[in-house]
C-alpha cells in the first residue's frame, strides 16, 4: 500500500501457474530466487496493496543473497501479470482472509511446496502473512512483517483517500501501470475496499493472538499509512515478537532502510529456522 511509486528496476523473468479460486482458473505470476539452495530456508514474499513481483524490484534477491536463502515472489490475483479482477468483481472486508486462507495455500500447492515456509510480507501482504500463520500454523516457520495492518486507523483511510485523488488527477496511474498488466484492476480493487465504510470495522487482533510462530515486526516511525500501534499490538499478542522501529522511514522500510531490514530479517530467520 504505497502511492509513492519509484521507477522500475531490473527484475528477472517470471512464470505463471494456474490456480482454482472462486470457481475459476486464475494464473498467478511468480519468480523463484536461488532454488538451487535446496537446504536453505524458503522465504515467500507477499507484496503491498499496490504491489507485484516487479514492484519489489531486486530487494528479494538482495535479501536472499545476503542470507543464503531461497525466495519465492509472486503477484496476487488482480496484480502484476497475474489474472486481473473481473470487471464486476468487488472485494469484501474479508479479502485478505481469502488470500491467506485460500489463495496463498493453493498457490504453494500448485508449485509443489510442501515444506513450512517463512513469510515476508509488506503492508496488506504483511496482514495476509499474519492471517496465514494463524490459520495454517503447520505451513509457516516464521514471519517477517513490515508495516502490517491489524486494525483500521484514521490515518490509513485519510492517506488512501489522497491516493485515490492522486490516481485520478496526477500521473500516478501511468506510474503504476509499469508494474501491472491491468492497473485499474489493481488500484480499484485495493482502494475501494479500504474506503468502504464497512471496512472500518476490520480487525484481525483475535487471529493475531493465535500465532505461535516466531515473528519480526518492522515499521517506519514516519509511516504515513499507520502508527506504531500496529506492530506493538502484534508484540502484545504474539509471544517473543521482536520489534524493529526505524527512524527516518515511512511506509516502505525495504526501500527507505534496506540495509537495516536485510540485516534484521536475515539474522532473525537464521536464529529461528528449524531445518526440515
Amino acid at each position: 500500500m504505497n502511492a509513492n511509486v519509484a521507477a522500475p528496476g531490473p527484475v528477472g523473468a517470471t512464470e505463471r501457474v494456474p490456480v482454482i479460486w472462486r470457481n475459476r482458473t486464475v494464473h498467478i505470476e511468480y519468480q523463484w530466487i536461488a532454488p538451487e539452495r535446496s537446504d536453505a530456508p524458503l522465504v515467500v514474499f507477499l507484496h503491498e496493496g499496490l504491489g507485484s513481483v516487479a514492484m519489489w524490484k531486486d530487494f528479494p534477491r538482495q535479501m536472499c543473497d545476503a542470507g543464503g536463502l531461497r525466495g519465492l515472489v509472486f503477484s496476487r490475483p488482480a496484480y502484476g501479470r497475474s489474472t486481473p479482477r473481473d470487471a464486476d468483481e468487488v472485494w469484501g472486508p474479508d479479502f485478505m482472509h481469502q488470500q491467506a486462507h485460500q489463495v496463498v495455500p493453493a498457490f504453494l500447492d500448485a508449485l509443489g511446496v510442501q515444506e513450512a515456509v517463512w513469510l515476508f510480507g509488506h503492508s496488506d501482504g504483511a496482514s495476509i502473512a499474519l492471517l496465514m500463520a494463524a490459520r495454517w500454523p503447520q505451513r509457516v516457520q516464521g514471519l517477517v512483517v513490515m508495516a502490517p495492518h491489524i486494525f483500521v486507523e484514521d490515518v490509513t483511510v485519510q492517506n488512501i483517500e489522497r491516493a485515490r485523488e492522486a490516481y485520478e488527477q496526477t500521473d500516478l496511474r501511468h506510474k503504476l501501470g509499469r508494474y501491472h498488466d491491468d492497473v485499474d484492476s489493481a488500484f480499484w480493487g485495493w482502494n475501494r475496499i479500504w474506503l468502504d465504510p464497512a471496512f472500518r470495522a476490520w480487525n484481525i487482533e483475535p487471529e493475531v493472538a493465535q500465532i505461535r510462530a516466531p515473528a519480526l515486526a518492522i515499521q517506519g516511525c514516519d509511516d504515513e499509512y499507520g502508527t506504531l500501534a500496529q506492530i506493538r499490538g502484534i508484540a502484545q499478542r504474539v509471544p517473543g515478537t521482536r520489534l524493529l522501529e526505524l527512524p527516518d522511514c515511512a511506509h516502505s522500510p525495504h526501500r527507505d532502510q534496506p540495509d537495516a531490514v536485510v540485516a534484521a530479517a536475515v539474522a532473525f530467520i537464521q536464529a529461528h529456522h528449524t531445518p526440515a
